[in-house]
């Protein structure tokens, strides 16, 4: 790797660096003196203020088909709520397509920095890549065959896409190496998995078992996903520290 994330420079963030300003802050905290005058009452008085005002996050649009109005109406009159399965659908969607962006990212760090022992090949990258273009694609097929719109941001796409902002900016920082940016893609990796289960568990609450069947297949590649990016990241640590891979093996 041409740069590491543990190489020594001149820090000035810490308190050592200036010890003068540095007893300053410390006196100050100890006599209780605030930054600024107030306190934290006034902007929580208007955050409320915004809660009541404001909008929901976005809404599930309408269905653009017959299809998909005459499926969401059969599932209301069962008693479900269909609505929540293409909300969680096109979160789904949004987030695979990011995924692909991500790794695109990714790769652009290997070609910068390179690998190292038991670190990530160029293939294995690629290959991830193209599982999740393949799971952007699964999903979008899903959305149209009950009539959604895929082009559409549901809610929860929304919120995703906000809960979810910092990591495509690791991979984006022009000062980050390929660790950092697996470490940021490990978040995802865990997320991914998480979301994928509970995608399942709605598809056959809804009644789509063939769905469901498909999404299983996603999750199995997302699983796969997590093991290796924990393994590159892990081994990318370690070796930075000067640790052999023995140490780090997990004792049966």
């Amino acid at each position: 790797m041409k740069t590491t994330s543990s190489d020594v420079g001149f820090n000035r963030t810490g308190l050592q660096t200036s010890s003068l300003e540095g007893e300053e802050a410390i006196e100050g905290a100890r006599q209780g003196l605030p930054s600024s005058p107030g306190d934290g009452s006034g902007i929580l008085a208007v955050r409320a203020s915004y809660a009541v005002e404001g909008d929901r996050l976005g809404s599930v649009p309408i269905p653009g088909t017959f299809k998909g109005l005459f499926t969401s109406t059969k599932e209301l009159l069962k008693g479900n709520k269909p609505t929540v399965f293409i909300d969680k659908l096109g979160e789904r969607l949004a987030f695979e397509r990011t995924g692909v962006r991500l790794y695109e990212g990714a790769l652009a760090k290997f070609d910068l920095h390179g690998t190292w022992p038991g670190g990530p090949s160029r293939e294995q990258l690629e290959g991830i890549l193209r599982d999740e273009l393949a799971h952007f694609l699964l999903l979008r097929e899903a959305l149209e065959k009950l009539g959604a719109d895929p082009t559409a941001i549901t809610p929860a796409a929304d919120l995703a896409a906000m809960v979810s902002k910092g990591i495509p900016e690791v991979l984006a920082d022009p000062r980050t190496n390929l660790v950092q940016c697996l470490e940021a893609l490990l978040v995802a990796e865990l997320t991914d998995n998480d979301s994928w289960e509970l995608l399942i568990t709605l598809a056959r609450g809804v009644g789509q078992d063939a769905l469901a069947s498909r999404f299983q297949r996603a999750l199995d590649a997302e699983a796969d996903h997590l093991l290796l990016v924990r393994r590159w990241f892990t081994a990318g640590v370690t070796g930075e520290a000067g640790i052999r891979p023995e140490a780090t093996a997990p004792a049966f």
